[in-house]
């Protein structure tokens, strides 16, 4: 039998902050070692044919930590974006932003939107990074697109397939990977993860490494997607898996 083919994949990139305090490091020595298996892992993807990986970098949550690591985590992303931006489009990565960009610096949005422009043309691996983001956050910003879009009335309904393509992402993710040993999905992309494989792995996401990502595909491969039904289902040619 063949291999299951695997286009998308989803990541919640969590251990970072207990990776440091497990060195006696400040957290923010663990986001920037989570910056280079970013990197690493990309370059993964790439080398695999995933057609699309969406990364979990920044939730609408996370402004509930302390101050200084928020600004840490920011100015951290803003960095590595300038930093591997060039590279990134050599490799025919093709980067998109999602979430609530408006409350961030100009810097940042500016080099956001820089990355955007610069790889629009690109046809290799999409590159989804969800910062600011929340799963709750972009049902009801669909909803709230669809209202602005369709003139309402008592017989007006809204369809499931209204809200999907309102999605800030509407490919849904054939295999979601979890690092750090945690079971949830923590508000992330709770719609198009409905009927994605799940996968957690203990590691923690500094150590998560090209044969980490190995295994969660073989374990995608070994998944029987049947949707609901009571066979196999091909998922590729199923458009809301």
């Amino acid at each position: 039998m063949s291999k299951k083919s695997i286009n998308h994949i989803s990541i919640i990139m969590d251990g970072n902050g207990r990776w440091a305090n497990m060195r006696n490091m400040p957290r923010a020595f663990g986001h920037r070692e989570g910056i280079k298996s970013i990197d690493k892992i990309v370059k993964a993807c790439s080398v695999r044919q995933i057609t699309q990986l969406t990364l979990f970098a920044f939730s609408s949550e996370n402004w509930n930590r302390p101050d200084y690591e928020v600004r840490v985590l920011l100015k951290l992303f803003e960095d590595s974006i300038n930093k591997y931006l060039i590279d990134l489009n050599k490799n025919n990565v093709k980067l998109n932003f999602v979430g609530d960009l408006s409350v961030f610096s100009k810097n940042l949005q500016a080099s956001v939107k820089n990355a955007i422009n610069l790889t629009i043309s690109n046809t290799g691996l999409k590159l989804n990074f969800a910062i600011n983001y929340g799963g709750k956050w972009d049902i009801v910003n669909s909803v709230n697109k669809i209202i602005n879009e369709k003139k309402f009335n008592d017989k007006t309904n809204i369809t499931l397939e209204d809200i999907e393509k309102n999605l800030s992402i509407t490919d849904a993710p054939d295999l979601l990977i979890r690092t750090g040993g945690e079971r949830r999905l923590s508000n992330f992309m709770l719609w198009q993860h409905a009927y994605t494989e799940l996968y957690f792995a203990d590691c923690l996401w500094p150590d998560f490494s090209e044969k980490e990502l190995d295994r969660a595909i073989e374990f995608y491969q070994d998944r029987i997607r049947k949707f609901g039904s009571l066979i196999e289902v091909n998922s590729d040619l199923k458009k809301d898996a």
